[in-house]
């Protein structure tokens, strides 16, 4: 504590020297009301003097800026895949980073007038539903799930994202894992070939759709499905479970072997316990910060890093009141190792500020 708290000083100090430092973040629309906080709570500590400006655009729209170099950190769901990853060597003649920072579930939504119990899905059932081949709330499989629920016959109206999206991506590593014709016609991805459905622009514009729209289903990340008091479902894990996305379930599907890079799916959990559509989301870094065309000067890489590390240390008190999970020591340490590797100008300043 007493170390972070003069790190903080320190940059507060560096940012009176200077004028006011603005970091400009793009990106996933899942983590956003975590990243309004980030940004507010922030503000607040450095006096204004280091300000975030996170646009949430979608995690596809984050990952292109993050490589048109126009932000000076990108947002993603999905972490960079190893095409990505080498377009970055290959361009810049650097690592990309893609550094772990909360916790979250994709959720199923949807707008049953006059039913009030959280409905039961299976996978199988969710991905035949957005292969449209489950058209009516009283299909008999949906039917069986929710022998205690009169479900009307009413229409399935399937929303989806119509952005580039990490939530996207989380749903579809999903079904692909549940449903081999799924994985097969469909697979995985920020963009998809959708079978059926209407689109929606961003976790909001999901859920406003699926709120204005009697036999709606949707996936949103569950903080804006309690923001916007839609009902969703508890989804069959691996156990045979059906599980409804809280912490307790979110965290227990994070308790895997984590790689160095943090680049894991946790999808399809086999805890028990588990929530089977978690993820990680992610802030993505250039190793050489010096290559970003958005960062200006040493300050501002400075100024980055001690956000990031703040993120992953102190800021981490913030996850859990907004339903995303915390890093677990594990994943801190993984992260913050990560951070560490940020270099600017041949400076080694990841490694100076987290071992402060």
């Amino acid at each position: 504590m007493r170390k972070a708290f003069f790190g903080i000083l320190a940059l507060a100090s560096l940012a009176l020297a200077q004028q006011t430092i603005t970091l400009v973040g793009a990106g996933a629309t899942f983590p956003y009301p975590l990243m309004a906080k980030y940004g507010d709570e922030y503000t607040r500590l450095t006096g204004g003097k280091v300000r975030i400006n996170y646009q949430s655009i979608g995690s596809g729209g984050g990952i292109r800026q993050f490589l048109e170099q126009t932000v000076h950190f990108g947002a993603s769901d999905a972490p960079l895949d190893d095409t990505r990853m080498k377009e970055v060597r290959d361009r810049f003649k650097t690592g990309a980073l893609n550094i772990g920072y909360a916790l979250g579930a994709v959720v199923p939504i949807y707008n049953l007038p006059g039913v009030r119990e959280p409905l039961r899905f299976s996978g199988s059932v969710l991905a035949n539903i957005y292969l449209g081949r489950i058209k009516t709330w009283n299909d008999p499989t949906l039917q069986e799930l929710n022998p205690n629920v009169k479900l009307p016959p009413l229409p399935i109206t399937v929303v989806h994202r119509s952005d580039g999206s990490g939530t996207t991506y989380v749903w579809a590593d999903y079904l692909s894992k549940v449903s081999p014709e799924w994985a097969q016609k469909v697979g995985r991805g920020t963009s998809l070939q959708w079978p059926v459905g209407v689109g929606g622009k961003g976790n909001e514009g999901v859920a406003g759709v699926v709120k204005q729209t009697p036999g709606a289903i949707g996936y949103v990340e569950v903080t804006y499905a309690k923001q916007n008091n839609l009902s969703y479902g508890a989804v069959q894990n691996k156990a045979g479970r059906f599980i409804q996305a809280d912490l307790p379930s979110i965290k227990a599907a994070a308790n895997v072997p984590l790689p160095g890079d943090m680049r894991v799916s946790l999808t399809d959990t086999a805890a028990p316990d588990g929530y089977p559509i978690a993820s990680f989301t992610y802030l993505l870094l250039y190793e050489n910060l010096s290559v970003n065309k958005a960062v200006k000067s040493e300050a501002e890489a400075r100024a980055l890093v001690e956000f990031v590390k703040w993120v992953l240390t102190e800021g981490q008190k913030f996850n859990e009141p907004l339903t995303y999970g915390a890093l677990s020591s594990v994943a801190q340490q993984r992260a913050l190792a990560l951070l560490s590797r940020v270099t600017y100008e041949g400076k080694p300043i990841g490694k100076e500020i987290v071992g402060r």
